[in-house]
């Protein structure tokens, strides 16, 4: 076989404990609550504002803009107040900051990027190209986050990072967002939620329908249906629960990408936004969409789900539907294969499969493609992103886990007409854990969530033993060699 030389980038992402966001600190109890908005009522004005400075001054230049946020969660509390209370600003404030506290999103690890063509090349250099890196970011009880990098490939092949503001910012949740009735359906069905209740709920709404025009609907039939009942109740509250779990973002045009951050939502990120797998995505008429399936993860349960965007600011996020949609590891191909999209996943926890839908968000029939073959992927195999389209075929990066639970990517190679034939493979691993990456918070881990190709140069960013992330790059016609040297056992 061909050797490959991998090319080690001096690029070295790390935790920084320093990039904080406020966050809700609400006691669960209600006698809690009340006891510190008695706490806080019983000062003076000339107190509070005394208080109020302290607070501000120790940590609003952690922040873009504090005074806002911490108001937020006073809005959260302020029903514990009696209907007449008159409060100053300072004191609202300072009751909001009792109710805040600072969250370090990045403070356990920094893993598991994936990287595609940022939607603006007009700054790139001749012969380069620009992109964007997406990150899990994973903090204090292990919640995990969606981060963002941006950064340059020159044509020589250096990788330059942008410079890292310590500032981030969650962005606006759109209060109103809309709906395919199709696709609301079909996830009420996989529910089991088809009664008819949600029919009641559902059948004078359009086609696509809003989430106040859902709100009407679902009050007008409560109302319609007393006293109520147990089905009932259960089948609003599952329509609330899926409506909840379909949202979307929008950042402010001033953020800078690294400045952006993603954090759970819905009900069923409770515990975690996982491993990102975005893919810049063109349709037939040439339009770019990027997607990005995730594991929405609520400390029992994983749900896969599918993000959409087209320029990092604004986000639609989406429940996908479908037997299939029911483990991690999913990822998207960038274009449609003989007129459908083409979707791997990981069905069983050992096996890689593929699956082809007549759209993005509803995935059944998955087969097997690849099984494991080494002994260094005997255990379990998956993906490493989404397939890289090249003059040879797919070039799937893959994740092969075997003794002592280590991590190595390897590669295999898919037929560019018929994605479900395996024409090339790697016998042993592109990437191995060596050294000081072996040391994390995960031990003997490399993994990554999708490379990019750019000048028959592949660029691979890697997670580090769950803990930091690095980036190597190699050569594609090595790479392609090594694959066509190594045909799949008949």
């Amino acid at each position: 076989m061909n050797p490959i030389r991998l090319r080690r980038h001096e690029i070295t992402l790390l935790p920084q404990s320093a990039r904080v966001i406020i966050r809700p600190f609400i006691p669960g109890e209600e006698k809690l609550i009340v006891a510190v908005i008695e706490r806080a009522l019983a000062l003076s004005e000339s107190e509070v504002v005394s208080e109020l400075k302290r607070v501000l001054g120790e940590f609003e230049d952690r922040h873009v803009d504090i005074e806002t946020e911490i108001l937020a969660h006073f809005d959260i509390v302020r029903h514990h107040l009696e209907e007449d209370t008159s409060l100053s600003d300072e004191r609202k404030l300072l009751m909001g900051a009792l109710f805040s506290g600072e969250y370090a999103l990045e403070s356990a690890a920094i893993f598991n990027p994936s990287i595609v063509a940022h939607p603006d090349q007009s700054d790139a250099p001749e012969g380069g190209l620009r992109f964007i890196m997406s990150l899990r970011a994973t903090g204090e009880g292990h919640i995990s986050s969606i981060e963002f990098r941006a950064g340059t490939i020159e044509k020589d092949g250096h990788i330059e990072l942008d410079p890292v503001s310590r500032f981030v910012s969650e962005p606006e949740i759109i209060p109103d967002p809309s709906y395919l009735k199709s696709s609301f359906l079909a996830k009420l069905h996989e529910m089991g939620v088809d009664d008819g209740y949600a029919n009641a709920v559902l059948d004078p709404l359009g086609d696509r329908f809003s989430r106040s025009d859902l709100n009407k609907s679902v009050g007008t039939v409560r109302h319609q249906n007393q006293p109520a009942t147990h089905e009932l109740n259960h089948t609003l509250e599952c329509m609330q629960w899926l409506a909840d779990s379909n949202y979307e973002l929008r950042f402010s045009e001033k953020l800078a990408i690294s400045e952006r951050i993603i954090f759970p939502v819905s009900p069923n990120e409770t515990n975690g936004i996982e491993d990102a797998r975005f893919v810049r995505f063109v349709d037939g008429n040439g339009e770019v969409t990027y997607y990005a399936t995730y594991t929405a993860y609520n400390g029992h349960d994983i749900l896969p789900q599918l993000i959409e965007t087209k320029d990092f600011l604004h986000f639609r996020i989406l429940t996908l539907n479908g037997d299939a949609v029911q483990n991690k590891g999913m990822a998207l191909f960038p274009r449609l294969i003989d007129g459908r999209y083409a979707m791997l996943s990981r069905q069983d926890n050992e096996n890689l499969f593929i699956m082809f839908s007549d759209g993005a968000h509803h995935w059944s029939n998955p087969e097997v493609i690849l099984r494991p073959a080494a002994m260094w992927e005997a255990v379990k195999i998956g993906n490493c992103g989404s397939p890289i389209e090249t003059e040879a075929g797919w070039i799937v990066l893959t994740h092969g886990v075997g003794a002592m639970r280590k991590y190595c990517i390897g590669a295999v190679l898919l037929d560019l007409d018929d994605p479900m034939k395996v024409i090339g493979r790697l016998p042993e691993p592109l990437l191995s854990p060596e050294g000081a990456e072996r040391e994390g918070y995960v031990p003997n881990v490399v993994y990554s969530c999708g490379g990019l190709l750019h000048d028959r140069r592949l660029i691979l960013p890697y997670a580090v033993s769950d803990h930091a992330s690095a980036i190597v790059s190699l050569s594609l016609d090595e790479l392609l060699a090594a694959l066509l040297a190594n045909p799949p056992e008949a």
